[in-house]
Parts: structure tokens; C-alpha cells; sequence
């Protein structure tokens, strides 16, 4: 009786978490799944009026055409350059804080300066745009006031076609370093203490204590993070992109993302937007599979 009465209540628990979970499954199902219907364009001269059923096949004809303008080979490297520094610094400098901060003894002093650097990650990149624009503005801005006073000449930040990817990487750091400072001050908190009292009775200075036994002990997560974001290579922040450039930094500043926006909502060419971001996607999805098998061949990460 108790066995029967333990099964029927196992049975009402899953029975509750799968009701509970219908909820979410329905929207993405609506929202995630029903909308890939429309990846049928990128095979179709897409006409509004005909709709995806009625309008005409052109086969890989979209695919051709973008994969040969002029503007997509200039977006693809810009997409690299500015997603691959991303990737590096997004490691770099978080592990770097990350280390100082670790070396700070008073809790709330570390706190407070962990608190400081994590605020940004909260801020949208409208409203960081628009700091950004007040602090790089080329008559009223702080910077170029200081530059100005110093002797130098004014530097049009956000509309040098020079110094423009450059705004865009060191925003992006300075917004996001402070989360992922976390994940390796996490880290760090799960290395072996005796392993430092070992090491200092050995005659290990801090420096040495660093190189031996701290930057060991985060490696895999640094390998792991690393490899994770190897998925992303084509994609470099549209928001953020999409808020501070301008046509007069297309040369530098203009991305996969942003192309596959004017071409489907500015120039109502929804074809060949569609064939496009089909394209990245893929790429992505490859890039994706191949860093979560490099990720579980060095760290041992897997998704389930």
C-alpha cells in the first residue's frame, strides 16, 4: 500500500512540473519554432502579397547575391575583428581584476569595488549610448576637453572611421567585465587554501603563489568560458553597435547584424535579409557544436 501510495505521488509530482512547464513550452514553441517557417524566404523572391506559400522559388539565388556584394565581405570582418577582440578581452581582463581583487583582505572593501564594477552590466546600452555619446561628443565632451586643454586636437571618436571599433570594444569591456570578474572570483574561492600555506612555508612569494597555484587552478574555467564563446564569432553586440554608429562608419563599424536590419526593415528586402541571417545562423550552429566538444574534451563540460 505504501509503495502504491509513494508511486501515485511520484507520479503527481512529475505530472505538476510538466503542467507547470506547458506555460513556457507553448511560447517558445509560438515565438522560437513557428517563426523558422520564414526561413523559407531566403529560397523565394519573397512578395508580401503572395505570402511564404505563394511566392516564387529563386533556389540559391538570394545566397549568391549576398555572399558577392560588397558590403557583406566588409560587415563579415568587421563581424570578425570586433567579436574576436570581444572574446579575448572578455577573458583577459576579468581574469586580471578578478586576481587584484582577490588580493584584497577587507570583505566589505572587496564587496564595495565588486558592486561598483557589476552596475554597468544592468545599464541598457540605450542608456550607455547615450553616455558614451555625452562623453565622446567632440565640442562638450569630457574627453576631448581634457585633450583640448592639454593641447591636442579634438578626435571625433564616433565618427572616425579610425577610432570607432576601438569605442565600441572598450565599451563593451568596461559594461560587461565586472560579471565576469564574478565567475572567476567564484573560481577562485574553490582553490585548495593549503595550498598557499604550503607554498608560503616553502618560501613562495605572492607573485609565485599566483603563477603556480591561482592561474592552474582557474585554467579550466578559463578554457571552458573560452571555448564557449567561440559560438559567438558572428555576432558583435548589435545593440550596442546599432545605438552608436553611423553611415559615415560603415567602413569600420558596420556588421552582419546590422546589414541583415537595413536590408529587411530600411530597404524591404526580406529575401535576401532572410538568406543572410540563415547564413549566420548556421555558421554559428556549427561554431556552437564545435566548441561545446572542444569543451568537453578539455574540461569535461557538457550541456546535460
Amino acid at each position: 500500500m505504501k509503495k502504491a501510495r509513494s508511486g501515485l505521488k511520484k507520479k503527481y509530482d512529475t505530472t505538476t512540473l510538466q503542467v507547470m512547464l506547458l506555460p513556457a513550452v507553448v511560447l517558445i514553441i509560438i515565438y522560437n519554432y513557428i517563426p523558422m517557417f520564414g526561413l523559407l524566404m531566403a529560397f523565394q523572391d519573397y512578395i508580401p502579397t503572395l505570402g511564404v506559400f505563394g511566392s516564387p522559388w529563386v533556389g540559391l539565388r538570394n545566397f549568391i547575391n549576398v555572399f558577392t556584394m560588397i558590403e557583406f565581405s566588409r560587415a563579415l570582418r568587421n563581424t570578425v575583428f570586433l567579436a574576436a577582440c570581444r572574446i579575448v578581452l572578455h577573458i583577459v581582463v576579468p581574469v586580471f581584476f578578478a586576481l587584484l581583487l582577490n588580493e584584497v583582505k577587507k570583505r566589505w572593501v572587496q564587496r564595495t569595488i565588486q558592486t561598483l564594477i557589476y552596475l554597468p552590466h544592468f545599464v541598457s546600452w540605450i542608456l550607455m549610448a547615450g553616455i558614451l555619446k555625452d562623453l565622446l561628443s567632440p565640442r562638450y565632451g569630457i574627453i576631448n576637453t581634457v585633450l583640448t586643454n592639454m593641447g591636442f586636437e579634438s578626435i571625433f571618436f564616433l565618427g572616425n572611421n579610425t577610432t570607432f571599433p576601438w569605442v565600441v570594444i572598450v565599451s563593451d569591456i568596461w559594461k560587461e567585465f565586472g560579471y565576469g570578474s564574478i565567475i572567476y572570483l567564484a573560481a577562485l574561492m574553490g582553490i585548495d587554501p593549503t595550498l598557499y600555506e604550503v607554498a608560503y612555508m616553502d618560501g613562495a612569494n605572492r607573485w609565485k603563489q599566483t603563477i603556480h597555484i591561482t592561474i592552474p587552478g582557474i585554467a579550466p574555467i578559463v578554457v571552458l568560458m573560452t571555448t564557449l564563446s567561440i559560438g559567438g564569432i558572428l555576432s558583435a553586440n548589435f545593440d550596442q553597435i546599432f545605438n552608436l554608429y553611423a553611415p559615415v562608419v560603415y567602413e569600420t563599424g558596420d556588421v552582419l547584424d546590422t546589414i541583415i536590419y537595413r536590408m529587411g526593415l530600411l530597404s524591404v528586402q526580406y529575401s535576401a535579409a532572410t538568406a543572410l541571417g540563415m547564413a549566420r545562423s548556421v555558421v554559428g550552429l556549427v561554431l556552437i557544436l564545435i566548441s561545446y566538444r572542444i569543451a568537453y574534451k578539455t574540461t569535461g563540460y557538457r550541456v546535460l
